[in-house]
């Protein structure tokens, strides 16, 4: 029965004030960044970290993410677009659309994957780790116990938009994607953003108490192992995002995760050894 099922059809549009229009989506991701930004602030204050090191840590993650995601997408999900002509190309770096009749419109950065933005934030924190010559480590693990916030309302934005729906279903809580196609399917942004919601919460619970296993590595290798993990399973609910990924055993998503779950692992098996890349990059 019709009733047994959600029927979801919000605007994509939080708000409008004069001629500036706030996306679901893009308020979403700001909420999601200032959240992360209080909880590493805080973290910070702590563990007596000066706070000069702690003011560049925002353009450094959001430049980071914001880059990667978006050549994640472009380069994961749609080489063949992207790549294609001059116009596609550069697409990729501006949010614009070159129109066929002459000319462009703004769009804002539609498509933007996960993977590659963990791949950005990464980079971007082993840059600000040689600037700021701090231990790598206790940088990777403040941010891991912050990021889980960030991936719940990014998914919380996708679910606004209607976007990366799931397969079709009958379970009493599917979600009806009118701007879509009608149809009961799984609502997998809702899936991960609870599982990441409850990957914060477990995180913050073992940070209280145990707060001297920040700077081993744990926190950013439990980060990357449940997230991950979470993500290859819930994508078996999930549509494939591009057609070629009809083809593969696994999709994208799924294949994407497998190496970020091992580096999580040995992450969180700590080591010695660990302390020898930290003391690297400080050079």
């Amino acid at each position: 029965m019709i009733l047994n099922y959600i029927v979801w059809d919000p605007s994509i549009i939080a708000f409008k004030a004069g001629p500036v229009v706030v996306h679901w989506y893009s308020l979403c991701w700001l909420i999601g960044l200032a959240l992360a930004y209080i909880i590493v602030q805080r973290l910070y204050k702590e563990q007596k970290v000066k706070g000069e090191l702690f003011d560049p840590l925002f353009v450094y993650c959001f430049v980071g993410i914001l880059a990667g995601a978006r050549l994640g997408h472009c380069l994961f999900y749609q080489p063949d677009l992207f790549l294609s002509s001059w116009e596609h190309f550069v697409e990729i770096f501006l949010p614009i659309d070159f129109l066929p009749q002459g000319g462009w419109r703004f769009t804002g950065y539609r498509g933007l994957a996960s993977h590659g933005g963990t791949l950005g934030l990464m980079l971007a924190l082993w840059l600000y780790v040689r600037r700021t010559k701090m231990n790598i480590w206790q940088v990777l693990d403040n941010i891991a116990i912050a990021t889980p916030v960030t991936a719940c309302f990014i998914r919380l934005g996708n679910l606004m938009n209607s976007e990366i729906i799931g397969k079709v279903t009958d379970v009493p809580w599917a979600f009806i994607f009118q701007q879509v196609d009608g149809m009961p399917r799984h609502p997998g942004q809702l899936y991960e953003a609870i599982a990441y919601a409850l990957l914060f919460f477990i995180g913050w619970t073992i940070y209280r108490r145990r707060p001297e296993r920040v700077g081993t590595g744990f926190f950013f290798g439990l980060c990357l192992t449940y997230i991950f993990i979470a993500r290859f399973f819930i994508e078996y609910t999930k549509e494939i995002q591009e057609a070629f990924e009809a083809s593969l055993p696994l999709d994208m998503g799924q294949l994407l995760s497998i190496p970020f779950v091992v580096i999580g692992i040995v992450c969180m098996m700590g080591g010695k050894w660990m302390q020898r890349f930290a003391d690297i990059a400080k050079k």
